[in-house]
């Protein structure tokens, strides 16, 4: 449906999102009209395209995904524009006096310094500014209306002018396949299509490259690759082309050519042809190179080490294991110190005595951890502030997609800590990781703390995995399971799953629980009563603190199906609660929700008593409670586990899912006191580290909910999805040069 009319009031607009709350006069007709737009005025005249809605607080409004805007043709609509601050320094004053000397030809004065400067009190300096922003207005409008000609959304199309300005028609003319590299969320489909739109040629250059670079990022994203094998790089893009005669040789010469350039990188291993982009060569390039430097340059200094272990032990009331012992000597000599173990190891305890040894000699040590929740758990382990990785080393990329504008040879930001413990470290990206060893200055120590055994990182790479590929480096390896912890059948049992062997499901202890369920139906049945009912009442907890997990994110026991039928017991909806609909969710306040995309620009800031601290960046599973949304400007507020408060606008809803059930890949880092396993999984998930992963993020107390057979295929089936990374060769290579 669309309206045509003038612009009477804009009730809201968010400059950063471009999202807007405007009244539109249609005939004799006053309707609201919200959506993303470009600036706009008082006095313009638009057509936009859309659909009515109906909203329980605002009523009726006009829903706009399409936009053109005119000029004004009115004389009041005229003075509105010129006095709306849209034109740079050209003020309600100003503008009446431009009116009042052209009338209804007042814009078209605007093109031309010489009679703008006709008008008493401005000078050709001044008309020559005034007109130079009009004309760049003008661009803008144009731009984004040249956009949505080509079937881009207005949303898409304003991030799209912001990276290109005044360039943006000439540069999507040109190549529209650069948007794939240069705009968060455009794909090859989208960009493909936008070229045919344009008449670009299917079996173009541009189009080939543009393929061949978009598996490379894809196979990164979905699957954690840093390179592809040559011929199943040339494989995919033949199929992706879809391209009636033989391709392939193209794809070849093509291939050759973006090595040639330096856009790709070519590596041979022992198995292969390793086809990379030139950003993910020089990541793992950087981490090979800064590690080895890091093992090799820590200073040495002279303690009785013994002396400060059975200090720390009278001072904790313990006694270290020896394989304890060993790791905390080893940490203490070596420059880059791996330290792994299982749930119930003394990781934990470790990281301690490492701490207080290395602060009697007057070192300094920064605690860190990939995410929120991760660090906030160091930080009570350990009584010292530990913080997320980005937020240690001051991360402020301008891009949502990370790494994409990073140069590894850059130091980006001095630690001046001489000690780094990261904890959790098998859930870093090989990004992230390469951004904290930057960072870290010459002759400082590292200290790796995590589970080998657990998932690897839901980014690109395999960091823990790979670093102890290589053998370069001391790894510390934690098998005793302590007193403490075989009262709980939680541990012994993610050590049984972890081992290939069967977990007690007799139900005996008061922590660990199985219930057979074998279908989807019943899983997603037997999970809604513990969580809403049954295990709140026996453990005295709220349902919104017990945590799902599910391998899928579909079907009957999927995440998707979960949520929602959570949602309609733990946060059902009220006239007290506003709540919005976006895409497939029903966001409503009160909600939990997790964010699954690295978000380096949100800002947030975090309350404490009277201090209020500020930053950017919130991070792929980070969780939190939805405490308040405006049902007219489209904005909510999320409160996250570490405290920190931030402001989600209309265009990045799209990074918010409900949590009440998550699936156990983005579970990883986390712990939760309570968790219920619903088990339902296909063959390609059903794997021994996906349920060892699940078990370990239960602090007091798991569920499982599923069949039998389908733990004892998990148990059986211990091959992992391999992810091709160069790192191990390349760390091997730079040793070699040492």
């Amino acid at each position: 449906m669309i309206l045509e009319g003038e612009i009477k009031d804009l009730i809201f607009r968010s400059e950063e999102t471009g999202y807007t709350v405007l009244d539109m006069r249609c005939e004799d007709s006053l309707f609201t009209v919200v959506g993303t737009f470009p600036p706009l005025s008082v006095g313009q005249n638009i057509k936009v395209d859309g659909k009515f809605q109906s909203r329980t607080i605002y009523g009726k409004q006009f829903v706009a995904d399409k936009i053109w805007v005119f000029e004004p043709n009115k004389l009041d609509g005229i003075k509105h524009f010129l006095a709306s601050g849209l034109i740079y320094g050209l003020g309600p004053i100003t503008a009446q006096a431009i009116v009042d000397k052209f009338g209804v030809d007042a814009l078209n004065a605007m093109n031309y310094p010489v009679e703008l400067a006709k008008v008493k009190g401005i000078s050709l300096k001044r008309a020559t500014e005034f007109c130079m922003s009009y004309a760049k207005l003008q661009k803008m409008q144009g731009a984004i209306m040249f956009l949505q000609n080509l079937g881009i959304p207005i949303n898409l199309a304003l991030k799209i002018y912001k990276k290109y300005d005044a360039l943006t028609e000439s540069k999507v003319r040109q190549n529209p396949y650069l948007l794939i590299d240069d705009i968060a969320g455009v794909g090859f489909q989208t960009a493909d299509r936008i070229a045919g739109e344009l008449g670009i040629a299917k079996d173009s250059d541009y189009r080939i490259c543009a393929a061949v670079t978009y598996l490379l990022k894809d196979a990164s994203v979905k699957l954690g690759h840093n390179y592809l094998p040559y011929e199943d790089l040339v494989r995919s893009a033949v199929s992706l082309l879809a391209l009636d005669e033989d391709v392939e040789s193209r794809v070849r010469d093509n291939i050759f050519d973006m090595i040639m350039l330096g856009d790709l990188v070519k590596y041979e291993t022992a198995e292969h042809v390793a086809i990379m982009l030139k950003n993910s060569y020089l990541t793992e390039k950087a981490i090979a190179n800064k590690l080895l430097q890091l093992a090799t340059e820590a200073a040495d200094f002279r303690v009785n080490v013994d002396y400060e272990i059975k200090r720390f032990e009278n001072e904790q009331g313990i006694t270290l294991h020896e394989k304890q012992v060993a790791a905390v000597k080893d940490a203490i000599e070596n420059g880059v110190q791996i330290i792994t173990g299982g749930p119930g190891t003394g990781k934990t305890t470790i990281v301690k005595c490492i701490l207080r040894l290395f602060k009697n000699l007057n070192m300094s040590v920064a605690l860190c951890a990939p995410t929120g929740r991760a660090a906030k758990r160091l930080s009570q382990a350990t009584g010292e502030e530990a913080k997320t990785i980005h937020r240690l080393i001051e991360l402020a990329w301008g891009d949502d997609e990370f790494g994409s504008e990073f140069d590894p040879d850059i130091d980006y930001n001095h630690l001046v800590d001489d000690v780094v413990i990261v904890d959790e470290v098998s859930m870093v990206d090989e990004y992230v990781f390469c951004a904290l060893l930057q960072a870290m200055k010459r002759g400082s120590r590292l200290v790796l703390v995590g589970d080998k055994d657990q998932l690897a990182s839901v980014g690109a790479g395999n960091v823990l995995h790979d670093l102890i590929a290589s053998k370069e480096f001391n790894v510390s390896y934690l098998t005793q399971i302590y007193r403490q912890s075989e009262e709980s059948k939680i541990v012994p049992n993610a050590h049984k799953i972890n081992d290939g062997i069967m977990p007690d499901l007799d139900n005996k202890s008061n922590d660990f629980f199985f219930e057979e369920r074998n279908n989807a139906e019943d899983i997603c049945a037997s999970t809604l009563a513990l969580v809403t009912s049954r295990l709140p009442k026996y453990l005295g907890i709220s349902p919104k603190e017990i945590q799902v997990l599910c391998p899928m994110k579909r079907g009957s026991a999927g995440i998707y199906n979960i949520n929602r039928e959570l949602q309609k017991s733990i946060n059902p909806p009220s006239r007290d609660k506003r709540e919005v609909k976006h895409g497939d969710f029903i966001f409503r306040e009160g909600d939990k929700v997790m964010q699954v995309v690295n978000n380096y620009d949100l800002s947030w800031k975090q309350f404490d008593g009277l201090a209020v601290e500020s930053g950017k960046g919130v991070f792929n599973g980070d969780i939190g409670v939805i405490e308040s949304i405006n049902s007219q400007t489209m904005q909510f507020t999320v409160r996250f586990d570490d405290d920190k408060v931030a402001v989600y606008a209309s265009d990045n809803l799209d990074e918010l899912v409900l949590a009440y059930a998550v699936t156990i890949h983005k579970s990883q880092g986390c712990e939760f006191d309570a968790v219920v396993i619903a088990l339902d999984a296909n063959y390609m998930l059903q794997t021994r580290n996906l349920l060892y992963t699940a078990v370990t993020r239960a602090k007091k107390l798991v569920v499982i909910t599923g069949a039998k057979s389908t733990i004892a295929r998990m148990i059986r089936n211990n091959e992992t999805a391999r992810r091709y990374s160069l790192l191990v060769e390349l760390i091997t290579d730079e040793a070699k040069r040492m």
